[in-house]
């Protein structure tokens, strides 16, 4: 799996966005990717330090319109903790 295959997008909350202080960042990562793939993605395309990950799948909602219903796609979130000497992912830097 390449490197850019294991991101797929940064998540941006209020929540995520406290976490920011403590060097925590969250992105949607493939369902297949593994923790030391999405250290391996972080640390080389952003340049920092990996200190910790923290992994979840979280399950697609069941929706309905009418009498029709079906099912948001399941997702796997994972929040990247960086080393406290490690400096801040940029791409997040403009957003606080």
């Amino acid at each position: 799996m390449d490197l850019h295959d294991v991101l797929i997008r940064p998540i941006i909350t209020e929540n995520t966005m406290d976490m920011m202080a403590g060097k925590k960042y969250a992105f949607e990562v493939d369902k297949r990717a593994t923790k030391t793939q999405i250290k391996n993605a972080v640390e080389k395309i952003f340049n920092v330090k990996v200190e910790k990950i923290l992994t979840t799948n979280r399950i697609g909602k069941v929706k309905r319109v009418g009498k029709n219903e079906g099912k948001r796609s399941d997702w796997k979130r994972a929040v990247v903790k960086l080393t406290a000497d490690s400096k801040g992912i940029e791409f997040f830097e403009g957003l606080m």
